[in-house]
């Protein structure tokens, strides 16, 4: 009880009650500019985070996240051009509703669903995170091993329509996370000579380049490309969500539910909870045929999945430090910058920062119904701003901001370097968040490995000797064959 008036008091700070203003103000322009992402966002954000205290850093990313992938469905309904990535599954069905004289509806029940999705998921982690956090407390470097080769096997599994690429990726960034002093011998690998490799490749350029820059990259190239507005002023939000309520809240809930189970899954996110939302809604809707001509109800269960995956995918990363999505990768990084290790004993040595979060994510869900509403109604000014202004603005940004975090030209480099390789990835198809998922876990990864080795003398048959790691090991293997075998199939039939 201590820890959560802490908590209460930490938060309702009035310099941190202006960081989550502000920050909320950020997300919504972020996410409502087509092409930038939520994780973007979250990626520019870092560098201002490093001269805050733990407790406005995460607030500035969580308000920011939340209100960004509610943003991205803006320019959806009015431009078809998805401000983010999981608001691209209902895209089209939402443009199709504007054209139909029903932006308001459409929008207002974003706006409603993405809150009332949101608080969803953030119940699911104030319930699950504390209880998974005691069973954790007991876990040894077996069951981190499995953890962590689970989570990357997920990652590829599901975050990939392609597991052979998702599995390139993710030996690229396991490579990458290689460079720099070997943790078990001390010695120095693939640094060349070169003193800056000496400390590795450190996570916060490298995640502004993959995901920021080569964002800027691919704006840049498509800078003339513009939607047609459907409609250039928006009138009564909330006319008919009343009706749509009473109709399909059990399709709120199966969103809610889908969403807050794919986002606490490692390496998903709410990119993939909107597309299996909406699969599903059109799977058991008893009017399929209407989708895809302007139909709510596929809108209202996907936007409530993306938003419930928003807050679940910190389940993994505060309970055993595995990135749900890559966000959460982001905020791993900012735990370790401020020297709170996220793991099991996170939430012994600092419950009320933890408590924080929680309260943090439930005001931010709540401010989002008062803020996007006031974003709706001013999106036409929103998305009027030239991109040939918006982008060397951003890039500056992303100087500075990598610069910052090494005090010196190698973090500008590394920047520019891993912007080039996100562009070229993703231009042939290649995902990017299994490399920052396995430069995220790699070093978990070897140092329980080595770890493990050193205890069970070179035995491989003890990774399964204890319950709960010989559980972990047996579900990675069976991912792991499922992989194989469903590529075999695809193979064979191609």
């Amino acid at each position: 009880m201590t820890a959560i008036i802490q908590a209460f008091g930490l938060v309702l700070d009035p310099y941190v009650l202006g960081v989550i203003f502000a920050s909320a103000a950020f997300g919504l322009f972020v996410g409502a500019m087509p092409g930038l992402t939520a994780t973007m966002a979250t990626a520019l954000l870092v560098p201002v985070t490093f001269f805050m205290a733990p407790v406005p850093a995460l607030a500035a990313i969580v308000t920011a996240t939340a209100m960004a992938i509610f943003a991205g469905d803006i320019p959806a309904a009015m431009l078809r051009m998805p401000g983010t990535p999981a608001s691209a599954a209902y895209a089209d069905e939402s443009y199709e509703m504007a054209k139909k004289g029903q932006l308001e509806l459409n929008l207002g029940v974003n706006l409603v669903y993405s809150a009332l999705g949101g608080l969803f998921g953030v119940a699911v982690l104030i319930l699950a995170a504390p209880a998974l956090a005691e069973l954790a407390i007991n876990f040894s470097s077996f069951e981190y091993f499995w953890l962590a080769c689970l989570g990357l096997m997920c990652a590829i599994m599901i975050g990939s329509n392609d597991p052979l690429k998702g599995f390139i990726s993710l030996l690229l960034g396991l490579g990458v996370g290689c460079i720099g002093i070997d943790p078990a011998a001390g010695f120095p690998r693939f640094t060349f000579g070169n003193v800056d490799l000496m400390s590795g490749i450190n996570f916060i350029p490298t995640m502004i380049g993959v995901f920021a820059v080569s964002e800027l990259m691919r704006g840049a190239m498509a800078i003339d490309l513009h939607g047609l507005m459907v409609q250039d002023k928006v009138g009564a939000l909330f006319r008919g969500l009343g009706q749509v309520s009473r109709r399909y809240w059990k399709n709120f809930l199966r969103g809610s539910m889908i969403g807050t189970l794919i986002g606490a899954l490692p390496g998903a996110g709410a990119d993939i909870a909107a597309w299996v939302s909406y699969a599903v809604s059109k799977r058991f809707s008893k009017e399929p045929e209407k989708f895809g001509t302007g139909h709510i109800e596929g809108v209202l269960d996907a936007t409530s999945a993306n938003n419930a995956a928003v807050g679940a995918a910190w389940i993994p990363a505060l309970v055993f430090g595995i990135p749900g999505d890559s966000i959460t990768a982001i905020v791993i990084g900012v735990l370790y910058m401020k020297g709170m290790n996220p793991g099991p004993t996170v939430f012994l040595q600092n419950p009320q920062f933890i408590y924080a979060v929680f309260i943090v994510f439930i005001l931010a869900n709540l401010l989002m119904l008062p803020l996007g509403y006031a974003a709706i109604r001013g999106a036409r000014a929103l998305l009027a701003v030239p991109k040939n202004v918006l982008i060397p603005t951003i890039l500056m940004f992303c100087i500075v901001g990598s610069f910052a975090m090494t005090n010196s030209p190698y973090g500008i480099v590394l920047m520019l370097v891993f912007g080039v390789v996100g562009w070229l990835l993703e231009e042939n198809g290649v995902p990017v968040a299994p490399l920052i998922l396995g430069l995220v876990l790699g070093e978990l990864l070897e140092q329980s490995f080595m770890t493990s080795m050193i205890k069970s003398d070179g035995s491989f048959l003890t990774f399964f000797a204890r319950p709960i790691a010989g559980t972990l090991g047996v579900i990675t293997l069976g991912v792991v064959a499922a992989t194989a075998w469903g590529a075999w199939r695809r193979a064979r039939a191609g």
